[in-house]
């Protein structure tokens, strides 16, 4: 049976594999910018949602909640980068290595343990990007260390959810992210405004609402499951990453590329089987 925690990121993922194309249809707009408009739909949604069901706003370990805020902010201003910058499954690609950052940090931070085994399938998955880096020319270096950096940070905020699994709403969780954001990438935008025309409007809305129930989903996923099993599921959002480029902008990748993305998805399914079988021993 397939647990609810796995349930929970996989229909997460999809909504963010959505939302990723979404950002690719309005180039002209500035990312700080587009996570301004993600913001204000997030800050809205969740704080009516709070108080529609009577939960205090500002949650109880107000400390984490706001390292987690700043901590998610910090790799969604890098990852929007490298999504409009670079191709849609390389960018998301990078941005998987949140994952290996989420269980290596997670061994202090929650001190859950990384069984030797995962390290290789880990390295599995560390080494096709890799690969893909260095046989893409369209990854800039400066592409790629916004794309690690992004999955570093993101690691954090994963990790900053975990501890808060016992004593905060998924809301209130997800309420901090613009609370945090909003006055960083507000300033910004003030001074690099570009205004949306037409659709673009209704794209930046959809970004807003799609965002919003996939981090429900995905707050929901870590605080049900262990870091370890359900963070690599992300990697899945490869596939649509593939797919979606190639139908919707035509992008292609030489062979070494997807056999470096191969590998990326070799090391996933490796460590999801790995921990589904020790929980069935245990």
């Amino acid at each position: 049976m397939v647990s609810k925690g796995v349930k929970y990121m996989l229909l997460s993922t999809f909504i963010f594999a959505v939302m990723n194309v979404l950002i690719k249809y309005v180039p002209n707009i500035p990312a700080i910018e587009i996570i301004l408009f993600r913001s204000i739909v997030s800050f809205l949604m969740s704080g009516i949602a709070l108080k529609s069901q009577k939960v205090p706003l500002f949650g109880n370990n107000k400390k984490i909640l706001l390292f987690r805020g700043l901590a998610g902010a910090i790799a969604l201003m890098m990852f929007f980068t490298t999504l409009q910058e670079i191709p849609l499954a390389s960018a998301v690609t990078l941005m998987f290595l949140g994952p290996i950052f989420t269980a290596i940090l997670g061994m202090w931070i929650v001190k859950e343990k990384v069984a030797w085994v995962q390290w290789l399938f880990f390295g599995l998955s560390f080494a096709g990007i890799l690969m893909i880096k260095g046989f893409d020319a369209r990854v800039s270096p400066e592409m790629t260390l916004l794309g690690v950096g992004a999955a570093f940070f993101s690691g954090i905020a994963y990790n900053m959810i975990r501890k808060l699994k016992t004593s905060e709403h998924p809301l209130v969780i997800i309420f901090y992210f613009p609370l945090v954001t909003l006055p960083i990438v507000g300033i910004y935008s003030a001074f690099h405004w570009v205004w949306p025309v037409g659709i673009e409007w209704v794209v930046l809305l959809a970004i807003g609402v799609l965002t919003q129930l996939a981090q429900y989903f995905m707050t929901k996923s870590y605080q049900s499951e262990e870091l370890s099993k359900v963070a690599n599921l992300n990697f899945i959002g490869i596939i649509y990453a593939l797919g979606f480029g190639y139908v919707l902008f035509e992008e292609t990748f030489n062979l070494l590329t997807y056999l470096g993305m191969t590998l990326v998805m070799v090391g996933v399914v490796l460590n999801v089987v790995y921990k589904q079988r020790k929980q069935k021993v245990v």
